[in-house]
């Protein structure tokens, strides 16, 4: 099991800038990848990006060139944080941080909210 955590989310103009970061706790050395995954209202969850144990990393389309993940090692925590910038209106969204197992199972974040007004 692990415990995630996010911060960062909030109300930004278009054009701005926002950093989401998830600590992730527990079972730790099972941590596989890590990514953000975001819901806007009425549509379906979305990958935006994720990062593997070799910081290997993979973005949606709508996000390439704009957001950035990184990821942090320590012998307690795993973090990963999104730099988000140039946003849009239409990255407005609940964004969920994911850590999924080697074994694939996935543990989710209760989600932080981004208002991109435009």
């Amino acid at each position: 099991q692990v415990q995630l955590v996010e911060s960062g989310g909030g109300l930004v103009q278009a054009g701005g800038s926002l950093r989401l970061s998830c600590a992730a706790s527990g079972t730790i050395f099972s941590i596989n990848t890590m990514g953000w995954y975001r819901q806007a209202l009425g549509k379906q969850r979305e990958l935006v990006a994720t990062i593997s144990g070799h910081d290997s990393t993979n973005y949606a389309d709508s996000v390439k060139g704009r957001f950035t993940i990184a990821r942090d090692n320590t012998k307690t925590t795993v973090t990963v944080d999104l730099r988000m910038n140039d946003l849009k209106p239409e990255d407005t969204a609940v964004y969920y941080c994911k850590a999924r197992f080697y074994d694939y199972r996935d543990f989710w974040g209760q989600g932080t909210q981004v208002t991109v007004s435009s």
